[in-house]
């Protein structure tokens, strides 16, 4: 069903919404009570809401730093539209603006739902990591690093989204170790590294996937198929079954787990009998793209 779903343009956008409300509630129920910070520009939203709320600004029962977070992608919606294409920064608008409503509609429970500070750490990152996985699997990001990062990649930096994510979190829990107890700051990193983890899971165009056809249909027809279909490369040679000894073609694709669908699907309607194996997480160095969406 959730293999469908990402085929299904109207059933995506109903994913990203739903994986953006799991995600604010993820942070909501378990991070803020805990006096923790989220990675990325919303944990700077939190640590000037921190310093607001020091100052003795009150704000209610909404936490401000979702309405800040807002406010800091407007920005980088602006400069990323030129820079990325319609597509990708239209997906992540409507993620940011259904993260940003939920973060600030939830109401955060006066005091903690669960006790321990660990506990409260895996459970924030697991809902926070499943919301993210369905939203980045289903063609969007949560704007702020994430944007920035990949328009940083497709200008030719050697800055990958992951290196540049580090690199404001190492700044970001650097902050709250100067100001905070350690604690803090220890179990706000364990927090995202959860997430991490949950959300490399989750995202299947992360994981990388080698599939092996074989099949006694043409396999020129059948490789010009998946390249217009799928709009993977495809390299084949000719096998001979050692049982049979009949002659056959062998076709070799490399491509991410949320493509396999779509791939089984094209090889069943040129050879219902074709064989396909498939290998997951295989390494590749070389010319291949990694898609967003």
């Amino acid at each position: 069903m959730i293999q469908t779903a990402y085929h299904n343009k109207w059933l995506k956008y109903l994913l990203m919404v739903i994986g953006s409300v799991i995600c604010a509630s993820g942070v909501c129920f378990f991070i803020v009570p805990m006096g923790l910070y989220n990675g990325g520009i919303l944990g700077f939203c939190q640590l000037i809401r921190t310093g607001l709320l020091h100052f003795g600004m009150d704000f209610g029962t909404t936490d401000i730093a979702g309405i800040l977070y807002y406010m800091a992608n407007v920005p980088v919606f602006i400069y990323c539209y030129r820079k990325l294409g319609f597509k990708i920064v239209i997906n992540s608008l409507l993620v940011t603006t259904v993260y940003t409503l939920a973060y600030s509609i939830i109401p955060v429970p006066t005091t903690p739902i669960v006790e321990d500070m660990l506990t409260s750490c895996i459970l924030g990152g697991l809902l926070a990591g499943v919301g993210a996985g369905l939203y980045l699997t289903s063609g969007a990001t949560g704007g702020g690093i994430d944007l920035i990062a990949l328009m940083l990649a497709k200008a030719g930096s050697n800055m990958s989204v992951g290196k540049f994510a580090i690199l404001i979190n190492m700044v970001l829990y650097g902050i709250c170790l100067l100001v905070f107890e350690p604690a803090i700051a220890i179990y706000s990193v364990i927090y995202s590294f959860v997430t991490s983890i949950v959300l490399d899971r989750l995202h299947q165009q992360n994981v990388t996937m080698q599939a092996m056809v074989f099949t006694r249909s043409d396999e020129e027809a059948l490789s010009k198929a998946i390249m217009e279909k799928v709009y993977r490369g495809v390299t084949h040679w000719e096998g001979v079954g050692a049982y049979t000894n009949d002659q056959m073609h062998v076709l070799c694709i490399c491509l991410s787990k949320y493509e396999i669908e779509t791939l089984e699907r094209v090889v069943r309607e040129a050879d219902p009998n074709a064989f396909i194996i498939v290998q997951e997480g295989v390494h590749v160095v070389g010319n291949y793209v990694k898609k967003i969406g």
